[in-house]
């Protein structure tokens, strides 16, 4: 009789993904109970501090603000160092920042400053071990696994971060409010052990390189310059990344104003919205948990095509419905094609970007795709103050459908960029 321990391990991480990526998506869960904890925890504790909108609103702003300001170093760095080390130092640095601001808490110390201190720290040593974490996966995992292994990590994401460990979080937080804290900093301590057992293969060598030759002196500047270059000249990598920023822009305008529009259009109080987002992240663990059979029987770019038609759809539907069942059916829907698209395009872009340029590239990805957030919310908040709590969805529905009539065809080029066999 099989070890139903081991059926389930094989099922979650195949033997053919290799021990590596075992030991990866482990760390990866053990970071996202800790982060789901902070997801409850972390407004809470602001909350218990002030109620000043302003106050909380740059909150939010500290965990956009590395992204943004400092995407593109973090890929300079990430290429430049030992990628493992790097995801280490970091689980281990918020391990520290965790344990000081649980300290903090529980000795009566703490304030919004301090609160706000800690959000900046931990969001930038997540962009730091994201990046490099990201830029381990075609290390270990063969290239024709990429989507798999990405879908993979995303519901380790959604199961243990965004649907299991929140309420959690919060619960702990009512038994005492370092609780959740110190708790995290033991899974971002135990995230840097399991990451240490990782693996990594040898990158191929480029068909220039010498394995006799001196390696290369460069300047941070002079890197960033060469992913930045690589990227430009890449016709389909280029297109995937003004893809992300354009669509990031359009759904930033319309989920700017989605707690207000919960409220004034579909009469839903502070729980039903909370239900907006879980809707969400079920839709997302369902997407994940059957990327692998969308992989085997659709065409990669008509994943990413279908999939934007119904983010536009999504937009469409939001801006005429008034009934909240509807809106929560569009969420679960939407959260799928989020989680898929995601996986795809990350996959498509591990498997088109040189092993040495992959942290620099995925940098100006990620700085682009917050880019594109930060333009489209104002913009959001503006259109609803003028023309009504549904203008930004109309936006939003508009926009996607000219960038969807523009892109359709290109998306054949995305996927092939890597010279991926199994795209047909």
């Amino acid at each position: 009789m099989p070890n139903p321990v081991t059926a389930l391990i094989d099922v979650v991480a195949p033997a053919r993904l290799g021990r590596g990526f075992r030991w990866l998506l482990s760390a990866a869960i053990a970071n996202n109970i800790g982060d789901g904890f902070m997801v409850a925890a972390g407004p809470l504790l602001m909350a218990s501090q002030t109620h000043d909108p302003l106050l909380v609103s740059l909150a939010a702003l500290c965990q956009y603000l590395p992204k943004l300001l400092l995407g593109s170093i973090a890929g300079v760095l990430v290429d430049r160092l030992d990628r493992r080390r790097i995801v280490m130092a970091m689980d281990l640095s918020r391990s520290v920042v965790l344990a000081t601001l649980a300290l903090t808490v529980a000795t009566g110390a703490i304030n919004v400053a301090v609160v706000l201190a800690v959000l900046l720290l931990l969001s930038t040593a997540e962009v730091f071990a994201n990046l490099a974490a990201g830029s381990i996966l075609p290390g270990i995992v063969p290239r024709v696994d990429l989507g798999i292994a990405n879908a993979r990590l995303q519901g380790s994401y959604l199961l243990a971060g965004q649907l299991l460990s929140p309420p959690i979080g919060a619960f702990l937080f009512a038994l005492g409010m370092a609780l959740p804290f110190s708790v995290n900093a033991v899974t971002a301590c135990m995230g840097a052990v399991l990451i240490s057992r990782v693996v990594i293969r040898r990158a191929a060598a480029s068909a220039t390189e010498d394995d006799d030759a001196e390696p290369k002196r460069s300047t941070l500047r002079a890197d960033f310059v060469e992913g930045v270059r690589w990227l430009a000249g890449h016709p389909p990598m280029r297109t995937l990344a003004l893809t992300i920023f354009a669509f990031n822009v359009t759904f930033g305008a319309a989920w700017s104003v989605l707690v207000l529009y919960a409220g004034q259009r579909l009469g839903m109080d502070a729980v039903g919205f909370g239900f907006l987002a879980t809707a969400m992240a079920a839709g997302g663990l369902i997407g994940v948990s059957g990327y692998g059979w969308l992989e085997r029987h659709f065409a990669l770019a008509d994943i990413m095509r279908v999939g934007l038609a119904i983010e536009t759809a999504t937009h469409l539907v939001l801006a005429l419905t008034t009934l909240p069942i509807v809106a929560l059916g569009v969420m679960v829907i939407f959260g799928a094609h989020a989680f898929v698209w995601g996986t795809t395009s990350t996959a498509v872009r591990q498997r088109a970007v040189p092993d040495a340029l992959l942290g620099r590239v995925a940098g100006v990805y990620v700085a682009g795709g917050v880019g594109g957030m930060v333009v489209g919310t104002p913009i959001g908040g503006a259109l609803a103050s003028s023309f009504g709590i549904t203008a930004p969805m109309w936006f939003g529905f508009i926009g996607s459908a000219i960038l969807l009539a523009i892109l359709w065809r290109q998306f054949g080029n995305i996927v092939h960029a890597g010279d991926h066999p199994a795209v047909v």
